[in-house]
């Protein structure tokens, strides 16, 4: 089963393959010949996902997937959330986003946090939602050059290192996009 993701994000892309198991092939947006980016400028993680699923299906009348992902603090009331990736500005840059990040955290004692991502899924033209969430805290450095966006900063409960310092393959067991594509990953093998 062909699937286009709504994505010309690499590292998303990889992350997903990854996961991605059994007869579903993804397809990059950019390989079904859309390049642009699209807006995301809903207020929540579902309905992100959802305007990108709708846009590509609206062009391809294909199967396709799309995501959205945001790191959730409790000390700053879920922020940056669904605006994580542009929470230092429109550039999307992840170093000056973690820089406001800890800039924001410095005196506070609870550093909870989490992500979340909501993978939506156009099948068949219907509509379904998948949800992943990982907890864990907000260290106060950087901590190792793997992964991406906050992935330097954050430490999932039970564990000891950020997700930049484990290896791959541990990230993508027990991340929140690898619940989520799990969980989209069950719903589709249901289906064949």
């Amino acid at each position: 089963m062909d699937i286009i993701f709504a994505s010309n994000n690499r590292h998303k892309i990889r992350e997903i393959k990854d996961v991605l198991k059994g007869p579903v092939r993804l397809i990059p947006m950019a390989d079904a010949g859309i390049v642009e980016d699209i807006p995301e400028n809903e207020t929540t993680l579902e309905a992100n996902a959802l305007v990108k699923a709708r846009y590509v299906y609206s062009l391809t009348g294909a199967n396709v997937i799309a995501d959205d992902t945001g790191l959730e603090t409790e000390s700053l009331k879920g922020a940056p959330g669904v605006h994580s990736a542009r929470y230092a500005g429109e550039n999307k840059d992840p170093d000056n986003n973690i820089t406001r990040l800890l800039r924001e955290l410095e005196g506070h004692e609870n550093r909870k946090a989490r992500f979340r991502t909501v993978i939506a899924l156009i099948y068949e033209n219907r509509e379904y939602l998948f949800e992943g969430i990982i907890k864990g805290m907000i260290i106060n450095e950087r901590r190792g050059i793997a992964g991406f966006g906050y992935d330097p900063v954050f430490i999932p409960d039970n564990e000891n290192l950020t997700f930049a310092e484990m290896p791959a393959e541990r990230k993508n067991m027990i991340s929140h996009r690898a619940i989520a594509i799990r969980k989209l990953c069950d719903f589709l093998q249901s289906r064949l």
